[in-house]
């Protein structure tokens, strides 16, 4: 009988040496000890799947520093020997669950055009499956894009300026560029919660994350007229573009690529040499913006999620 639990400290060396050998996104030992050791992967939050005294299934849950529970699953494996491999996974991901509060997303990592290559569409099903059987059925693809110098810094068009303002002038923002917004989060938050909670979670986020607060900035047209936000942002490893968008009664006039372009130019300016970003793939403005503005897309994410709580 297949048993689970979450790991202890002694455990370590029965999950480092594990390999992931499909064409899917993992986390390797380096990586794995690296974030250990500042709190984001714990041995409570890595659960393992024993048969007969051996490690036949793994999942690696990751959470920011100081947060008391796991956000994401990074990475899901399970033996081919076992036999029914999603079966497994999924008493891996349930037996996570059973102590966490909150929804939580597991993110596979595939390559471009993933759909094409049959040991890609293999390793990503059976994942999916027991995604879903666990509960994790909201499904969203989202391009992976990054920037580096050699791609260019946007120039600035003149057309907006952009000004720093209070955490109260940006929540009134983020409330006008909610609407009819293509990104798949924010239309279910909507649904869910309504746009005061979602606004609320989505400026909240940002102010949690390790980009600093003082980067944002406001949109102005010449006439002084509000036209959006831009919000240039970090994770624990890179900078990245955070969160933009352009007020309803002025899309379609290219400022969304303006606003990009400020966002750039902040994280060149602080000299970085590497930005990534991140848009659903049904939102085909948003990835034309990226490309217009320099942006390569380096991959695929697949994020399976728990429904959005009221």
């Amino acid at each position: 009988m297949i048993s689970y639990r979450a790991t202890a400290a002694a455990d370590l060396d029965r999950v480092t040496p594990w390999i992931v050998t499909e064409p899917v996104g993992w986390i390797i030992a380096d990586r794995y000890l690296a974030d250990l050791a500042e709190g984001m992967y714990r041995p409570e939050w890595t659960w393992i799947a024993e048969y007969d005294g051996q490690v036949v299934g793994r999942a690696l849950w990751w959470g920011p520093k100081g947060s008391p529970h796991p956000v994401a699953l990074d990475c899901l494996d399970v033996h081919p020997a076992v036999g029914d491999r999603a079966a497994v996974a999924a008493e891996l991901i349930r037996a996570a669950l059973a102590g966490i509060p909150e929804p939580v997303q597991y993110v596979i990592e595939v390559t471009g055009g993933w759909r094409d290559v049959p040991a890609t569409v293999s390793a990503v099903e059976w994942r999916r499956a027991a995604a879903h059987a666990a509960g994790l059925t909201r499904e969203v693809e989202r391009l992976q894009f990054e920037w580096a110098p050699a791609d260019g810094v946007p120039p600035a068009a003149g057309r907006l300026r952009f000004t720093e303002a209070s955490d109260e002038e940006f929540l009134a923002v983020f409330r006008r560029v909610a609407v009819g917004s293509l990104d798949a989060q924010t239309r279910a938050n909507l649904a869910a919660k309504g746009v005061d909670a979602t606004v609320r979670e989505e400026m909240d986020f940002y102010l949690g994350a390790p980009g600093r607060r003082e980067w944002w900035r406001i949109a102005y047209t010449r006439e002084g007229e509000v036209a959006g936000m831009a919000i240039p942002s970090a994770t624990p490893y890179n900078v990245n573009v955070g969160y933009l968008g352009v007020v309803p009664e002025f899309r379609g006039r290219g400022y969304v690529d303006e606003v990009l372009a400020e966002i750039t130019r902040l994280h060149v300016t602080n000299g970085e040499s590497r930005i990534t970003a991140t848009t659903d793939m049904g939102n085909a403005p948003m990835a034309a913006a990226f490309g217009r503005a320099g942006y390569r897309n380096t991959g695929i994410r697949i994020n399976l999620s728990n429904d959005v709580q009221p």
